[in-house]
Formats: structure tokens, sequence, C-alpha cells
């Protein structure tokens, strides 16, 4: 892992300089209480076919959840229930919305009350979330958002989370996505690629 905290390279590269991203207005859609996305998502439930025989989805259990001011999809049809694939499709439409899109970073201006709120959670630990954790997509966000204004440094980031550099790249690392992500804007960058 590459500790970039005395280098020259430690700035912020400017707005118009980063790696390509979709902005959105704040707060984070990652942020947003799931119940709250829920009723801003499309359902959509239908039946699917594939392995598990007899008793797989003679429901619609299968449930599609679209967040449509985004365009952005999330499905769930590995479990009988609807209501488990709904949970499960909500909690992939989080992780998807933390990956795809950005809104402003505290490293560049303020944020708002509920991202701010989040962030103060967490200033000052390791940043150890469970996948399973409601509020890790959102904080993923975040991070992301950090790490796309930071040109990829996470010694920046680490700073703006009171944190440390390793605990920022462990909790990358700990969503593969995030992390092959974090890599692109690094790469963008002109930087090397973070390792795990």
């Amino acid at each position: 892992m590459a500790d970039e905290s005395n280098s020259t390279e430690a700035q912020l590269p400017a707005a118009s300089d980063r790696y390509p991203a979709v902005f959105v207005s704040w707060p984070h859609p990652a942020v947003i209480e799931p119940d709250e996305l829920l009723k801003r998502c499309e359902l959509r439930t239908q039946r699917r076919s594939g392995p598990g025989g007899q008793h797989r989805n003679k429901t619609s259990s299968g449930v599609f959840l679209t967040a449509s001011d985004w365009n952005i999809v999330a499905e769930a049809t590995e479990r009988r229930s609807q209501a488990q694939n709904r949970v499960v499709a909500l909690n992939r439409l989080r992780y998807r919305l933390a990956l795809e899109l950005r809104s402003v970073s505290i490293l560049d201006k303020p944020v708002t009350d509920a991202e701010q709120e989040l962030r103060n959670r967490y200033y000052g630990s390791r940043l150890k979330l469970n996948d399973e954790n409601v509020i890790k997509p959102g904080v993923l966000a975040l991070v992301l958002n950090d790490m796309h204004a930071a040109g990829g440094q996470p010694s920046l980031v680490s700073k703006a989370w009171r944190s440390s550099t390793s605990s920022i790249v462990g909790f990358l690392s700990s969503h593969p996505p995030a992390f092959t992500y974090a890599n692109e804007i690094r790469a963008f960058h002109s930087r090397p690629p973070l390792k795990a």
C-alpha cells in the first residue's frame, strides 16, 4: 500500500481533472434510510426459472428494484420469500448506488446534515463494517466520494475521517467492487494500484 502522506502529490486534483463520474445532488442516495429509498424505487416482481426443483418460485417472489432517478436496477431471485428478496435487492441496490454515483466530497465543501451525521459516527474509527450492516453502503459512498475528490489518495481521505490510511484501504478492500473502483481512480491519475 502506497503511503502518499509525505509526497508532494498529496493535493486534491482540480474538479475538471478528476476521474469521470455521474454526480447526484445531496444527500447521496446510499445515505438515505433504506425504507425511504425503497419508497423512491419502482418494484417489479416475477417468477424466475432455474435450478431449485419443484419449490423454486412457484409464486412471483423474484424482486427487481429500479432507482428510477438514476436508472440503476438491482434484483434478488434466490430466496423463496418475496419479502426476503426485497431486502436483498434493496441492499444490492444501495451498494450499486454507492459505487456508480458520486456526490460532493467533504474535501471540497461542507456536506449535508445526513452525510455529516454518518461521518461523525465513524470519525476516528477503523471503519470495520460487516457487509450486512445497513449503514455500510452509505459510508462506502462517502469514502468513495472522498477518494474521487482526492484523486485516489487514501492519505488525504484518512485525514478527512481521522483514520489511518490502512483503515481506508482495508475498508475499500472489504467490498471488492469498491476496491476496483478506487484503483480505477488511481490509474486515471497515473498512480499505482493499492494493494489489499
